[in-house]
């Protein structure tokens, strides 16, 4: 198996985050100046779906 390749079960399944225009705009590198924890609070929204997904598929 190549090292770089990634097994992931459910790597087809769709996963939904519910975010803000702006936190999604933030993820596609938008800088907005007067609230630069959008991208954080976004990507950290993205992680948690995920783990959710994960942890939750293995039970």
């Amino acid at each position: 198996m190549n090292q770089n390749s990634v097994q992931i079960p459910q790597g087809e399944e769709i996963i939904y985050v519910e975010m803000t225009v702006k936190e999604a705009l933030a993820l596609t590198g938008a800088k907005f100046t007067m609230n630069q924890k959008l991208e954080t609070d976004a990507i950290k929204k993205v992680k948690q779906r995920l783990e959710d997904k994960l942890l939750h598929a293995n039970h």
